[in-house]
């Protein structure tokens, strides 16, 4: 069996699909809830480099998408690939897109937010703003559709700051809808927006119970080939349906959106 047969099979457990792969990287869609390296403070958590180290060998990680952000990731599969590809992503010569659904409607169609970000001083795992001596943090942010009370955002970094999305869009006052660290600290239901709407002997299941998220392109540089290549994501099932129910329930009164 070859490598992407193996690594089809396994990837499968985690809900993961192969986008590319060759000699030099692998692509893969990765799902929510599943951490790209080990988390200092969640020791035993299933980690997807680990695994695809011990089960294919030296896996290289370029990039990194946070546990319950879902779509695009490359890998390096050679020690050449992974230093060409980490001085695209130093130089900010990769070019990489987000899709999130927030809460809030921002007032302008786009803007640039440009904070610089560091670890927060008092609760581990967690980033801030900080003037002081935080590393420059800047993200670029386009307004896609507008509703009552939410907005979908299409989101470009320019930096590659741990929680940097997630932190700039709440410090924007537009908090990633589920965001648990960020924003309000809970789930989103359709009882948030459809009127009336109670289940009738059980509680009701949230359309989404993570950070709404989704990194849905990626441009790179090929390591080998020297080709400018672009990969997809589409949206998933769960921000679909937050979609859905927001064009049905919370449409933006007077707004073409």
């Amino acid at each position: 069996m070859n490598l992407a047969r193996k690594l089809d099979r396994v990837l499968t457990k985690f809900h993961c699909d192969i986008l590319f792969e060759d000699d030099a990287i692998i692509v893969i869609e990765k799902s929510t809830g599943l951490l790209v390296i080990p988390d200092r403070y969640n020791h035993g958590a299933p980690c997807l480099s680990d695994f695809l180290t011990e089960e294919f060998g030296k896996i290289f990680v370029v990039h990194r998408l946070d546990r319950e952000t879902s779509g695009v990731l490359v890998f390096a599969k050679t020690p050449e690939a992974h230093q060409l590809l980490n001085m695209e992503f130093e130089s900010k010569t990769a070019g990489k897109t987000y899709a999130a659904i927030v809460k809030g409607v921002p007032q302008n169609d786009e803007g640039t937010i440009d904070l610089p970000l560091g670890p927060h001083r008092s609760v581990p795992g967690k980033y801030a703003v900080n003037r002081r001596d935080g590393k420059d943090s800047v993200t670029d942010y386009v307004v896609e559709e507008r509703f009552a009370g939410f907005a979908f955002v299409e989101v470009r970094p320019r930096t590659g700051r741990t929680h940097q999305i997630r932190v700039h869009l709440s410090e924007a006052g537009m908090p990633i809808v589920g965001d648990m660290l960020y924003g309000d600290k809970r789930p989103f239901l359709l009882s948030d927006v459809k009127r009336g709407y109670r289940m009738k002997g059980e509680e009701e299941k949230p359309l989404l119970s993570r950070t709404a998220l989704h990194a849905t392109t990626l441009v790179i540089t090929h390591p080998v080939t020297n080709e400018r290549t672009t990969f997809t994501s589409e949206l998933p099932r769960d921000m679909n349906a937050v979609l859905k129910s927001l064009r049905k329930y919370a449409p933006l009164i007077g707004s073409a959106a």
